[in-house]
């Protein structure tokens, strides 16, 4: 079964897209735990980061690159953000399509208060 991701790379369900290219596709999340809250998601279909085969790793780079990008855009590229991948259940992974959160615009807490 397609995940939400794959529908909006599908065009299937609506979204906020702020970057595309033909390998990677980046919106605005619609539960924003920050200023800034981006998704950036591989257009291939991978379930978890421990799914990355070998042959992925260009488009893992190219992902970064994205990073890199969108930050430059926002102006958060010298002030700081976070970017946050979850694995798996207890990692905190809900949608089981690869993705990583850019999250700025404002000073970001610690990741887990003791």
């Amino acid at each position: 079964m397609a995940s939400i991701f794959t529908k909006i790379i599908n065009r299937e369900i609506p979204a906020d897209i702020v970057y595309e290219t033909e390998d990677i596709i980046a919106f605005n999340d619609i539960n924003p735990q920050a200023k800034y809250h981006i998704l950036v998601v591989p257009k291939k279909e991978i379930s978890t980061i421990n799914d990355i085969q070998k042959e992925d790793t260009d488009l893992i780079g190219k992902i970064y690159l994205a990073i890199k990008e969108i930050t430059k855009e926002l102006g958060i590229d010298k002030t700081g953000y976070r970017v946050i991948t979850n694995c798996n259940e207890d990692g905190g992974q809900e949608v089981f399509h690869i993705h990583f959160h850019i999250l700025g615009g404002e000073k970001i807490g610690p990741m887990r208060s003791k």
